[in-house]
């Protein structure tokens, strides 16, 4: 199955760091990109996947998502 890199970061964590404050629950690196393997058929199902986990009523954003590069 194939896999795919998706982009995401958390838009609260962000703007909250930018004030120099701290999110309750999440750390501050969440305001950066993080990069998340997923495995999917497909970039929808893998948008599917990511949004499941990575809310967007939570604060999360995908910036993209990409196949994943076999080494």
């Amino acid at each position: 199955m194939p896999k795919f890199e998706v982009a995401v970061y958390n838009k609260r964590v962000r703007d909250l760091v930018k004030i120099g404050e701290r999110h309750k629950h999440l750390a501050d690196d969440w305001g950066d990109t993080h990069y998340i393997e997923i495995v999917a058929d497909n970039q929808d199902q893998a948008r599917s996947k990511a949004r499941a986990k990575y809310p967007q009523v939570d604060g999360y954003v995908i910036e993209q998502i990409v196949p994943a590069l076999e080494l």
